[in-house]
């Protein structure tokens, strides 16, 4: 059993909605995405990583 992940209540991996338990949660969860509560973080410049050297390049 997973649990999901806006109201923590368990679901089945055959659920329609999974991996949320209702069309409630999916909908609220792209809410989130449309309102832009989460974010996707950008991969890390190596060169602006500390203790990173130029010749690794």
């Amino acid at each position: 059993m997973n649990l999901c992940p806006i109201c923590k209540k368990k679901v089945a991996a055959g659920n329609e909605d999974f991996p949320f338990c209702s069309e409630r949660c999916r909908e609220i969860d792209l809410g989130n995405w449309a309102m832009e509560k989460y974010v996707i973080s950008s991969p890390a410049d190596p060169r602006l990583m500390e203790g990173s050297s130029e010749d690794e390049e």
